[in-house]
């Protein structure tokens, strides 16, 4: 159906509307050169309107101007400044919030967004950022393409952790911290020279390919010596439900630096989508609800966890703690039910029906049902069917907090760690085991366990910003088959880091050892190793660019 059998408009309102969509005659269109508290109302109100979005468009915003702002916000005067548009977007809040609350549904703030940078924050904060799953897309700064050794006046770049700047553990916080900082510079360069001796440059690949190869070897062997206070930047985009619950989670937070964080970005995204993040006010009363939850329940869940303690010493004594990946658990009709998934849209019977028929099967009619699903695959980026979500995995993982931030990224399942801590070990690059630079890589680890103990007798919580990122952390992933198709196949890919390469290795090898038909949907793992990872990638990308 044709635009014009359904909508009419004058020439006037079509040059308007071409300032703010994409097409004014087709059916399928895209918004343009409007902000999210706009997008956000009229997706809003479109839900509930028999009128096209352009025709919503023109009459409730743009002939509406005096209650909607809509003029002023969208600057169609050339001399309108940024700050005339916040203005604009306040004095029209009444306008937005009663269209967005006219609604009562929480899926409401998922039509607007925002980009929020979020710099000069630890690498903890990031993680707790990182954490919130849905609704948001976070990129972080990379340790391995970057060198994390500059000072600015005068001083490395980590957090000063507010409790810890004001107790008895300042200055041995801040020592330690730039000890480590010292030691990760100092090593870089012996580090380079020896691995260029033990690897030197092809021939065939290029100067800069093989230089920005070399680099992310030197830094993902030394990451390790970084602490988790070390400074990062974030480049986060959400929708408005994503960030009022981000918000809301910093709030309660522990951690200063959290709540700050949460503070600045309410002030921040209020300026942008306010509309959105404006139950996240600390004085809100929904802020005030979620508050006093939150608080109650983790109360209580420390409550009953030293009861438990207190009836089983053991309970708080580390346990299971070498480093590696243990699957701990599965169903067992794994394979009936993926096999009565992938039926199901292609009949008419109940899924109960199909999964008592699929437990019926023989080996070879399964295996004619599972290979229909992945023969046909010639690359990681064909993505299996959702029936293989029927499949559930739970993995405990033992790791570098490096390996974990790494694969923390990944939001399409459960995941929860402990604190970190130096319980647990530490890991050490093979590369530098045997070698001069051994000793000082060893003492700066036992400097740092030695002064996290010290800390963490008193301020468990504060005492994470000491903890080098080689120090093993323990958490858990509870995963479907398809979320592990995709993880342990992109992660074992040959430009990975080696130790999360290990791991999504190991979770393959385990899935398969546990359920033998499932191996057919994990054929592009890579089980591999390589000296320079990176080289044919970044050979790869100097071949685009003398292409271009």
């Amino acid at each position: 159906m044709s635009v014009e059998d359904y909508e009419e408009f004058t020439e006037s309102q079509l040059k308007v509307l071409d300032k703010y969509v994409t097409h004014t005659k087709s059916n399928i269109f895209a918004l343009r050169n409007l902000p999210e508290v706009i997008k956000g109302a009229l997706f809003s109100r479109y839900s509930r309107s028999n009128l096209g979005l352009r025709s919503l468009l023109l009459k409730e915003f743009v002939s509406n101007s005096d209650e909607s702002a809509f003029s002023s916000i969208v600057g169609t005067d050339e001399k309108n400044e940024p700050i005339a548009q916040q203005a604009a977007i306040k004095k029209a809040q009444n306008f937005y919030d009663r269209i967005l609350d006219g609604y009562g549904d929480d899926s409401i703030g998922e039509l607007g967004g925002a980009h929020l940078a979020i710099e000069n924050v630890s690498m903890l904060a990031a993680k707790a950022i990182e954490d919130n799953r849905i609704g948001g897309s976070p990129l972080e700064k990379s340790t391995r393409y970057i060198y994390f050794d500059q000072k600015v006046k005068g001083d490395y770049l980590f957090y000063r952790e507010p409790i810890l700047m004001t107790s008895a553990y300042r200055d041995i916080y801040i020592n330690t911290c730039n000890m480590l900082f010292e030691t990760y510079s100092r090593l870089i360069p012996p580090l380079t020279a020896m691995i260029e001796e033990k690897m030197p440059r092809d021939p065939n690949n290029s100067q800069a390919a093989y230089t920005a190869a070399l680099r992310a070897k030197v830094l993902d062997c030394l990451r390790g010596l970084l602490p988790a206070g070390t400074l990062t930047n974030m480049g986060v985009y959400g929708n408005g439900r994503f960030f009022d619950y981000l918000i809301n989670k910093l709030h309660c937070h522990n951690l200063a630096e959290m709540q700050d964080i949460g503070k600045k970005t309410y002030e921040e995204l209020s300026k942008v989508i306010p509309s959105f993040v404006r139950r996240s006010q600390l004085s809100h009363r929904t802020h005030q609800s979620f508050s006093g939850f939150h608080d109650s329940m983790q109360t209580e869940l420390q409550m009953v966890a030293a009861q438990h303690a207190a009836r089983d010493q053991q309970f708080v004594e580390p346990s299971n703690s070498e480093r590696g990946v243990r699957l701990i658990d599965f169903d067992s009709h794994a394979v009936t039910n993926v096999c009565a998934a992938l039926l199901y849209t292609h009949g008419n019977r109940s899924l109960a029906d199909l999964q008592k028929y699929c437990a019926q099967l023989s080996e070879e009619e399964t295996s004619r049902i599972l290979d229909a699903a992945c023969s046909m695959r010639e690359n990681r980026r064909h993505k299996s069917p959702r029936a293989l979500e029927h499949a559930e995995f739970t993995f405990e993982i033992v790791a570098d907090f490096g390996v974990y931030r790494d694969l923390h990224r990944h939001r399409t399942l459960t995941q929860e760690r402990q604190l970190l801590t130096c319980d647990y070990g530490f890991h050490v690059p093979p590369e530098i085991i045997g070698t001069a630079l051994e000793n000082d890589y060893l003492a700066a680890m036992t400097r740092a366990k030695e002064v996290y103990d010290e800390i963490a007798s008193s301020l468990p919580e504060e005492a994470q910003y000491v903890v080098p990122m080689a120090y093993n952390v323990r958490w858990y992933f509870h995963v479907n088959l398809r979320a592990i198709q995709w993880l342990c196949e992109l992660r074992s890919a040959a430009a990975g880091h080696p130790a999360y390469r290990f791991v999504a290795q190991a979770m393959a090898k385990q899935v398969i050892q546990a359920v033998p038909a499932f191996e057919r949907f994990l054929k592009f793992v890579d089980y591999e190793g390589y000296d320079l990872g990176r080289l044919d990638q970044e050979q790869r990308k100097v071949d685009k660019q003398l292409k271009v």
